[in-house]
C-alpha cells in the first residue's frame, strides 16, 4: 500500500480507532450521506486534537449541529431536497460524533438527533423509503424499507442486518440502493443491540440470532409486492455472525450473506480488545466499553465471557441455503482466516468465498475502503443464485 492510499485510509497514524471510525464515515461519501471536504475540514482539527478525550465528540456533533441548522433553514423555506440533502449528511456526523460518548443520556441523545436527522433526510430524498416496525417478542424493531421502483409483482427481497456500528440508516443507502436498481426490495433492519434498537430501545444483543431473523422474515413475507420465496438475508461486519446464525436455524430464507466474516473465536476476540484498550486504546477499532454496552453487560471481563456463546462452530454446518462470504484481505478487524474458516464449515452445497484484495479494491473490512465494489459483487452472487 502506497503511503498516498494509506493516508487516506489511516487519517490518523498510530491511532486505528479514529483512523477506522473516520474510514466507516468516509465510506458513505458515494451515496451522498457525507461530503468529503466536511470530513476534510473536521480532521483537520481532530488532527490536533488527539489527546483530548471530548474533541471526537466536539468536532463531528459541531458539523451535525451546523448541516442540521442549514437542513431546517432549507425546509422553511420549501427547498425540501436540498434540506434533505443536509439532513443526511447532519444524521451521519452526529451518528460520527456519538461513537466514541460512554453509554448514558448524552450518547442517547446525540443518537436520537441522529437517527431523527438521518430519517428525514432519507424520506424527503427517497419517498420510496418506508418507516416500519417488526413485531419482536411483545414489542418492535425498527426498520425501512425500500421498494424497488421497477418492481412488478412479488419481487425478491434483501433482509440487511447491521454491524455493531452501523445502523439501517447506512444500509438502506449502499446496498438498498443497488438492490433497488435491480429490481428487489430490502429491509434494512435494526436488530437487538444494534442501531435505534440499541440506542433508543435498550435491546442488546444475543446469540441466539434466528428469533429476529424469523420476525424479519414475517415481516417482509405478509407484504403483497414481496416474494416469499425469494428472500435472502445478508449481515455486515458482526452482522457476519446474526446472518449465518440465522440461515442456520430459520430456512425460509433461500440464501445468505455475510458481508465480512466474523472472529470464528468471538471470545478471543472480545479478549484482544480487553487487552489492547488496557496497553494502548488507540489500537483498538473499538472503545472499551462498546461491546459491554451492546452485550448488556457491566464489562469487557463479563463480555468475554458472553462472546463464548457467539460460535458458528456447531451451527455454519446446518447451513443448506447458498451461501456467500465477502471478506477483505487488509481487513484488520477480522482476519481473512475467520473468513476461510466459516467458508469451509458451511453445509451448503452452493457457497462462495470472495476475498477482495489491494489490486481491485475493496481490501478492508466490509470493503469500506470502496464499498461499491464489495455491493456489486453481492449483488451479481444474488441475481446468479436466486
Amino acid at each position: 500500500m502506497s503511503s498516498e492510499s494509506a493516508r487516506w485510509i489511516d487519517h490518523f497514524p498510530g491511532n486505528f480507532m479514529w483512523s477506522n471510525a473516520c474510514l466507516v464515515t468516509k465510506g458513505m461519501a458515494p451515496y451522498g450521506a457525507v461530503a468529503l471536504g466536511e470530513i476534510d475540514q473536521v480532521c483537520e482539527k481532530l488532527g490536533k486534537r488527539q489527546d483530548e478525550p471530548d474533541a471526537w465528540r466536539e468536532e463531528w456533533c459541531a458539523l451535525g449541529a451546523r448541516l442540521e441548522r442549514a437542513a431546517d433553514a432549507a425546509e422553511v423555506e420549501g427547498r425540501r431536497m436540498t434540506a434533505g440533502n443536509c439532513y443526511l449528511r447532519a444524521g451521519m456526523y452526529w451518528f460520527t460524533g456519538e461513537r466514541f460518548v460512554y453509554p448514558g443520556a448524552q450518547k442517547r441523545e446525540i443518537g436520537r438527533r441522529a437517527i431523527e436527522c438521518q430519517t428525514k433526510g432519507l424520506l424527503r430524498r427517497y419517498p420510496n423509503v418506508e418507516k416500519v416496525e417488526v413485531p419482536y417478542e411483545g414489542t418492535t424493531l425498527p426498520a425501512l424499507f425500500l421498494k424497488a421502483p421497477g418492481a412488478k409483482g412479488r419481487a425478491p427481497t434483501v433482509a440487511v442486518f447491521d454491524g455493531m456500528d452501523n445502523c439501517k440508516e447506512m444500509s438502506v443507502l449502499f446496498a438498498g440502493l443497488e438492490f433497488a436498481a435491480r429490481g428487489w426490495h430490502t429491509l434494512a433492519i435494526d436488530g437487538p443491540g444494534q442501531g435505534e434498537s440499541l440506542r433508543l430501545r435498550d435491546i442488546k444483543t444475543r446469540h441466539d440470532y434466528e428469533a429476529a431473523g424469523s420476525a424479519a422474515y414475517d415481516s417482509i413475507a405478509q407484504r403483497p409486492e414481496v416474494d416469499p420465496k425469494q428472500v435472502v438475508v445478508m449481515g455486515y461486519s458482526f452482522g457476519g455472525y446474526y446472518a449465518p446464525r440465522i440461515a442456520a436455524f430459520e430456512k425460509r430464507y433461500c440464501a445468505c450473506v455475510a458481508f465480512g466474516a466474523m472472529h470464528w473465536k468471538m471470545e478471543e476476540w472480545v479478549d484482544g480488545i480487553r487487552r489492547a484498550v488496557k496497553s494502548d486504546a488507540r489500537k483498538s477499532a473499538q472503545s472499551h466499553f462498546q461491546v459491554p454496552w451492546v452485550f448488556g453487560v457491566k464489562d469487557l471481563d463479563e463480555a468475554v465471557e458472553m462472546a463464548k456463546r457467539f460460535d458458528l462452530a456447531g451451527v455454519a454446518g446446518r447451513i443448506e441455503c447458498p451461501f456467500l462470504v465477502a471478506h477483505g484481505a487488509n481487513d484488520r478487524i477480522v482476519p481473512p482466516d475467520s473468513a476461510r474458516r466459516l467458508y469451509d464449515a458451511v453445509g451448503s452445497r452452493r457457497k462462495t468465498l470472495k476475498i477482495f484484495t489491494a489490486g481491485e479494491g475493496g481490501a478492508e473490512h466490509c470493503q469500506v475502503d470502496n464499498r461499491q465494489v464489495g455491493v456489486d459483487y453481492i449483488a451479481d452472487w444474488i441475481a446468479a443464485n436466486l
